[in-house]
C-alpha cells in the first residue's frame, strides 16, 4: 500500500502545500517523459506478494512484524493488517524466461516464511485471495498494523467519512466495517511491466481490455468471511474498503478511491497520472523536506509527492512512476495464489495478450467504447469462467459475447505472439499458456475449487448455507488447511482432487 510516511495528523496548511507539489510534480513529470532517452530500455517485469499468515484452526495469526523481523529481508514489508506480509520480488528482464524467475521467488519466499513461522509461532504462509477463516472481529482498528502509513490512512477516512460503512455482494451485506482495516481481507499478486513513454496510453488501454478475460480465468476469492461471494470477491470488497460512498451521492462528495476508471487514456504521456491528481482530493499529504529538484544518479527527480498520492488511488490497473528512470503499468487485479506456477500463468497470460493487443497497431481506446472493458471487468470479478464477455469479431471488428471460457481459449495464441514478440522464451509462454488452457478446460480455478471442496466438505449441499455454524466452522478450517497443504506441494490447481462428500466428521 506504498511508501512510509513521517506523521499522523496533518493541517490545513499541509494540503495545501501538498497540492502545490502535485502539480508542480506533474508538470516536471511531463517534461520528463518527453526528454529524449527517458524510459527507452528494455522492458522489465516485477511482482508483489502478499500472504496471510494462519495458525491454529487455521485462523490468521497477527505476527507479520515478527515474522519480517526474524528474517531481515528487505523484499518482505509489512501489509495493512498484522496477519498479512507483501514479498517484493526481483524484478527481471521481460525478454527469457522471467515468469519462471518470479514463481521461483515467490515459492523460496513463501518456503522461507512458512518455515520460520512453523518453527517459531506454529504458523504458516498461505497465498490465497481471501482466507475463509476470517471473520469480522479479524478486521477491526486492532488488527491494524502499528505503522505511521497505516493510521494515517484510517485517520484520512474518519475524516472523510466518520461512519461505518457496509460491504456488500450480491445484494447482501456481509459486514458492517469501521476501519480500513477490512482492506487485509484481500491478497493480490501484483504485476509490474515497464513501458516507454510513447506507448504507455496504448499499452494501458490494452491492459485495461486483456484484464477481464484474464480475471475470469485466475479467480480465487469466492469465500469472503466463509460466505460465497464472487468469483473474485476482492474486486468488490476492495472497491468498498475505505468507506467511500457511490458517486452521485451529493455534491462535492469524495469519489471512491478503488476502481476500473471511467475512460481510455488520451493525451499527453503523463495523463494517467494528471487523472490521479486532478480527480482524487489528497489522503497523506506527508510533505518531503527539501523539495523536488533533487536527482539521482539516473538523473531523474524523485517526485516524492506525486509518487505518495499515486499509491493512495487503487486503480485495478495504476500507471507508476519510478525515479529511476522509467514509466510503469501495475496489474493489480490478480488474486494471490493458489501457487507460484498458477500466478506465474495469470501474469503470462494478461501481459501477452496486453502486448499483443498494443502490437496490433491500433489503440483499443480509439476504437471500442470503454464501456465493454469495464463491463467485462466485473462479469468476469462476478462469476468467473461462466461470465459473458464482449470482444471485438475477427472479420467485422464490431464486439460480440462471448462465454468467458471459451473467449479465453481463443485468446492464447494472441497471448502467446504478445509474449515471444517481446522475447519472452517460446518454451515457457507455451507451458504457461497450456496450464491456462487445462484449467479453462476443466473450469477448476481456484475460485471453483474452493466452493466445491466446500460444498463437500460441509456436506450441505451449497456454500451459501449458514445454519449450521459449528459445522460450517470446521468445514472452512478443513477447506482451509487442505487448501494449503495443496498449494505447498506446488501443483497447478487444475490438478488439485476435491475431498470426498463423507471427510467432515463432527468434532
Amino acid at each position: 500500500m506504498g511508501r512510509a510516511v513521517a506523521q499522523l495528523a496533518f493541517d490545513d496548511e499541509d494540503y495545501v502545500l501538498f497540492r502545490v507539489r502535485l502539480l508542480q510534480q506533474l508538470r516536471t513529470l511531463a517534461d520528463l517523459t518527453d526528454r529524449p532517452g527517458f524510459g527507452a530500455r528494455p522492458p522489465t517485469l516485477g511482482a508483489e506478494l502478499e500472504m496471510t499468515l494462519v495458525g491454529d484452526h487455521c485462523r490468521p495469526v497477527p505476527l507479520n512484524a515478527a515474522v519480517r523481523d526474524a528474517l531481515r529481508d528487505d523484499r518482505l514489508t509489512l501489509e495493512v493488517t498484522r496477519h498479512n506480509l507483501e514479498v517484493n520480488l526481483t524484478p527481471v528482464a521481460l525478454a527469457g524466461r522471467p515468469f519462471t524467475a518470479l514463481a521461483e521467488e515467490a515459492t523460496q519466499m513463501l518456503a522461507r516464511v512458512t518455515a520460520l513461522a512453523r518453527v517459531n509461532h506454529g504458523a504458516q504462509a498461505v497465498s490465497i485471495g481471501t482466507l475463509p477463516t476470517l471473520t469480522p472481529a479479524d478486521l477491526t482498528d486492532d488488527a491494524l498494523t502499528p505503522s505511521p502509513r497505516y493510521h494515517a490512512l484510517e485517520r484520512a477516512r474518519v475524516r472523510r467519512s466518520p461512519a461505518s460503512f457496509p460491504l456488500r455482494m450480491r445484494g447482501q451485506e456481509f459486514l458492517r466495517a469501521q476501519s480500513v482495516a477490512v482492506q487485509g481481507a484481500v491478497c493480490s499478486w501484483q504485476v509490474h511491466l515497464t513501458v516507454p513513454p510513447d506507448r504507455f496510453n496504448r499499452t494501458f488501454n490494452a491492459a485495461q481490455f486483456a484484464t477481464g478475460p484474464a480475471l475470469a480465468a485466475a479467480g480465487n476469492s469466492p469465500l469472503p468471511l466463509g460466505r460465497h461471494g464472487w468469483q473474485e470477491s476482492r474486486i468488490a470488497w476492495y472497491e468498498q474498503g475505505f468507506g467511500d460512498r457511490r458517486p452521485g451521492r451529493g455534491r462535492g462528495a469524495p469519489r471512491p478511491r478503488v476502481g476500473f476508471g471511467r475512460d481510455w487514456l488520451r493525451g499527453s504521456r503523463s495523463a494517467g497520472f494528471e487523472e490521479a491528481v486532478r480527480r482524487y482530493d489528497v489522503l497523506l499529504p506527508d510533505i518531503t523536506p527539501g523539495g523536488d529538484n533533487r536527482e539521482n544518479t539516473s538523473g531523474c527527480p524523485p517526485l516524492e509527492e506525486l509518487r505518495l498520492h499515486l499509491s493512495t488511488v487503487w486503480s485495478w490497473n495504476r500507471p507508476v512512476y519510478d525515479p529511476v528512470g522509467h514509466l510503469r503499468i501495475e496489474f493489480r487485479a490478480l488474486a494471490a495464489g493458489p501457487t507460484p506456477l498458477d500466478m506465474a500463468a495469470n501474469a503470462a497470460f494478461l501481459i501477452g495478450l496486453t502486448l499483443s493487443l498494443t502490437s496490433e497497431g491500433h489503440d483499443v481506446g480509439a476504437t471500442l467504447p470503454f464501456a465493454y472493458a469495464r463491463s467485462n471487468f466485473y462479469r468476469a470479478a462476478r462469476d468467473g469462467l461462466s461470465s459473458s464477455l464482449w470482444w471485438p469479431s475477427s472479420t467485422s471488428g464490431a464486439p460480440r459475447e462471448h462465454r468467458a471460457a471459451d473467449l479465453v481459449r481463443q485468446l492464447l495464441p494472441k497471448a502467446r505472439s504478445g509474449l515471444v514478440s517481446a522475447g519472452v522464451n517460446a518454451a515457457e509462454a507455451d507451458g504457461l499458456l497450456d496450464l491456462l488452457r487445462h484449467r479453462v478446460t476443466t473450469g477448476r480455478t481456484g475460485a471453483q475449487w474452493q466452493e466445491r471442496a466446500l460444498e463437500a466438505l460441509d456436506g450441505l449441499g451449497t456454500p451459501t448455507r449458514l445454519d449450521r455454524p459449528d459445522r460450517r466452522t470446521s468445514a472452512l478450517c478443513e477447506l482451509t488447511d487442505r487448501y494449503a497443504q495443496l498449494a505447498e506441494r506446488q501443483a497447478p490447481v487444475h490438478t488439485w482432487p476435491l475431498p470426498p462428500h463423507s471427510s467432515w466428521s463432527p468434532r
